[in-house]
C-alpha cells in the first residue's frame, strides 16, 4: 500500500510533522540510561588494578602476562568500537547494549573458577574486551549524534564523565573487597554490577527520536521526523568503508596518533599500574585505589567542563592544552610515590583527575566537524588506537617494571609521547563538513567522498 502525502502529514508518523514534545525531552532519559550503562560496565575498567598484585600473589604469574590480558581486553575494546557504532545502525542501540552487558558480566564472573593463565586472557581480553568495546565510545558519539543538535558537546562530556563516575563508585569498594575477602569477592560484585544495568536498557534506552516520533533535542520546531531507510550494507562493511574514507584523509592520522597517546597514558598506564606502583613504594593499596577514585570525581568536573569549553572554543588547541600539561605531570609523577599520601601527590592527582578523559569532548567534536554523519564511525576507529596505545602502554609498563623493578622508565616515556601528541593537534587542518539534515536517513551509508568536501592538502 503507497503511503499518501496526507498520511505523511500526520502528526508523530515518520516523513512528517513531529508529536508535541513531552516537558522533558526524552533525549535526556536516554542521556540518563547511557550514563547508568557506562557506570555499570566501568566495574571492569577499574579491576586491573586492583587485581594484579592478588593475583601475582596467588598463582606467581609474572606482572607482564597479567598485564598482556589487560593488553587483549584494550585491543578487542579497541578494534570493537567502530564496528559497534555500525551495528547499533543496523540492529539499534538497545540490543546491541544489552548484549554488551551480558558478555562483561560472564567475563567477570569466570575467572573466580580459573586455574591458567590463558583462561584469563580469554575471559578478561575475548569476552569482556568485546562487551566493553561495544559500549566504548562510540556509544555517546551515536547517542549525541541522534538525540541531541543542541548541547552535544556537554552532553558528550557528561557521558564521558560516566566511566570516571564508574571509576569512583567501584574501585574502593573493589580494593576493600580484594584485601578483606579476596580477589575473587571483587570479580563477582564487577559481574553483578554490569548485569543489573541490563533491565534498564530493556525498559528506557530508544534507539531513535523518530521511534517516538520526535525529533532530536534542539531541532528546528518545524523538522518533519526522518523515515528511516533500511540499510544495503552489512555493519562490517559500514565499519570498514569509514575506515577507507577517512583514512585518505590527514586529519584522521592526526587524531589517531594523538588519541593513542591518550589512551597509553591513561588508561593502559595510569589506570592499569598506577595502583601496583604506589604499591611498590609502600602505599597501602585501598589507599592508592583510593587516589584513583578522586581522579575520577574531578574528572567528572574536567570533562562536563571540556566538553563546555568544546562548544564555544576551537577543540585543536583545547587538545594542545591538555595534552601539554598531561606530560609535564608525567615526568613529576615518580618523584611524587611514597608510603604516604602528601600534598604534592594530591595535587598530581587533582590535576590528572581534571586532564584524565578531557581529551574526549574535544576529539570526537573533530571527528563530527571533518567527516559529518560518518562522525560515529570515523570516531570508533579513532578510539580503536585509543585502546591500542593503552593496550601497549599496559603491556610495555609491566615489562619495564619485571626488566628494570621500577616503573619510572614508563612514566617519563608517556610524559614525551603527550608533548608530541600535542603538536599533533596544532597540525590538524581540515574543512568543515556539514551534517546532513534528519530527513536524509541514508548519510550513513558508505559512500565515497563528495565532490565538495575537498580531501586534506
Amino acid at each position: 500500500m503507497t503511503t499518501t502525502d496526507a498520511s505523511l502529514e500526520e502528526l508523530g508518523r515518520p516523513g512528517g510533522r513531529p508529536r508535541p514534545t513531552p516537558r522533558i525531552h526524552p533525549a535526556w532519559w536516554v542521556a540518563l540510561v547511557a550514563f547508568l550503562t557506562a557506570i555499570g560496565a566501568a566495574g571492569f575498567r577499574s579491576t586491573p588494578g586492583v587485581l594484579i598484585t592478588p593475583l601475582h600473589e596467588e598463582f606467581g604469574w609474572p606482572v607482564g602476562l597479567i598485564g598482556l590480558a589487560v593488553s587483549v581486553n584494550l585491543v578487542l575494546f579497541g578494534l570493537t568500537a567502530p564496528f559497534s557504532a555500525a551495528l547499533m545502525e543496523r540492529f539499534g542501540i538497545r540490543r546491541v547494549v544489552a548484549c554488551a552487558l551480558v558478555l562483561v558480566s560472564v567475563g567477570s564472573i569466570l575467572p573466580i573458577w580459573m586455574t591458567a593463565s590463558w583462561q584469563l586472557i580469554l575471559c578478561w581480553g575475548l569476552l569482556v574486551g568485546l562487551g566493553t568495546g561495544a559500549m566504548s565510545m562510540s556509544l555517546v558519539a551515536v547517542v549525541t549524534a541522534r538525540w541531541f543538535v543542541a548541547r552535544r558537546g556537554l552532553v558528550s562530556g557528561v557521558l564521558t564523565a560516566a566511566g570516571a563516575t564508574g571509576q569512583l563508585l567501584f574501585l574502593p569498594f573493589l580494593a576493600w573487597l580484594a584485601e578483606n575477602h579476596g580477589w575473587r569477592s571483587a570479580a563477582i560484585a564487577t559481574a553483578t554490577g554490569a548485569l543489573l544495568v541490563v533491565p534498564l536498557v530493556l525498559w528506557r534506552f530508544h534507539d531513535h527520536p523518530r521511534d517516538l516520533g520526535l525529533t532530536a533535542y534542539g531541532a528546528p520546531a518545524d523538522e518533519r521526523v526522518s523515515i528511516k531507510a533500511p540499510l544495503p550494507y552489512n555493519p562490517a562493511r559500514m565499519a570498514v568503508d569509514g575506515l577507507r574514507i577517512a583514512g585518505r584523509r590527514g586529519v584522521f592520522w592526526l587524531l589517531v596518533g594523538s588519541f593513542a597517546v591518550c589512551g597509553a597514558s591513561t588508561n593502559g598506564l595510569v589506570g592499569t599500574h598506577f595502583i601496583p606502583a604506589a604499591h611498590d613504594h609502600g602505599m597501602p593499596q585501598t589507599t592508592a585505589a583510593s587516589l584513583l577514585a578522586v581522579v575520577g570525581i574531578f574528572d567528572i568536573v574536567g570533562t562536563i567542563f571540556s566538553g563546555w569549553l568544546t562548544d564555544r572554543y576551537d577543540p585543536r588547541f583545547l587538545l594542545a592544552m591538555y595534552y601539554t600539561l598531561r606530560g609535564a605531570s608525567l615526568f613529576l609523577l615518580p618523584s611524587l610515590f611514597g608510603d604516604e599520601v602528601h600534598v604534592s601527590m594530591l595535587a598530581f592527582i587533582l590535576f590528572y583527575g581534571l586532564d584524565w578523559v578531557a581529551t574526549v569532548p574535544p576529539t570526537m567534536a573533530l571527528c563530527r566537524n571533518a567527516f559529518g554523519e560518518r562522525g560515529p564511525v570515523v570516531f570508533g576507529w579513532v578510539f580503536s588506537a585509543h585502546q591500542m596505545g593503552a593496550a601497549a602502554a599496559a603491556f610495555g609498563a609491566g615489562v619495564v617494571h619485571d626488566q628494570l623493578g621500577t616503573y619510572d622508565l614508563a612514566w617519563y616515556v608517556a610524559g614525551a609521547l603527550c608533548v608530541v601528541a600535542a603538536s599533533f593537534c596544532v597540525a590538524i587542518r581540515y574543512r568543515h563538513t556539514p551534517a546532513t539534515t534528519p530527513a536524509d536517513t541514508r548519510a550513513d551509508i558508505p559512500a565515497d567522498i563528495p565532490a565538495d568536501i575537498p580531501a586534506e592538502p
